[in-house]
């Protein structure tokens, strides 16, 4: 499948790209650090947690997934499931960093490629398929975020 080279089509790729990695970074303001950190459902899901794994995700599908380089070398766990663990000095402010420098890259290296390019740094796929697999996980987890913010203002 080709996607169209149209610009309008790109530019609203990265327009949505954009609103739902502002709606995860934003999730995080207005809580306090330990409302952050709180668990509201039997996993260990977090809002700070989501942040951090999302950034987790763009640094998979914008620097693994066109660069090739391991994910030791990117700095990233390997396992996923490790992506969503706090360290004691994860905050809200590093977090929120970590993820505009994740996105700033990530839109940085994919500015360079159209979208029919072929990314080969973990399988051979088109760049669109990059954008809809983190568009994905973006909606998947503004969808978790909301969620859990509404319970934590609920029981303020």
């Amino acid at each position: 499948m080709t996607i169209p080279a149209s610009d309008g089509f790109r530019a609203r790729f990265d327009e949505l790209l954009d609103e739902h990695r502002t709606m995860l970074h934003d999730s995080l303001n207005g809580l306090t650090e330990d409302e952050a950190r709180r668990s509201l459902v039997p996993s260990s899901t977090t809002p700070l947690g989501i942040v951090k794994h999302i950034t987790f995700a763009e640094r998979v599908w914008f620097d693994q997934d066109i660069s090739g380089r391991p994910r030791a070398e990117i700095g990233l766990p390997e396992s996923v499931e490790d992506s969503w663990v706090l360290a004691p000095e994860d905050t809200i402010a590093s977090i929120q960093a970590a993820h505009r420098r994740a996105c700033d890259e990530s839109r940085r290296v994919a500015a360079t490629l159209d979208l029919d390019t072929e990314v080969r740094g973990r399988t051979p796929h088109p760049l669109w398929t990059t954008y809809l697999h983190l568009l994905r996980e973006l909606a998947q987890h503004c969808g978790h975020a909301d969620i859990l913010r509404e319970q934590i203002f609920a029981a303020r």
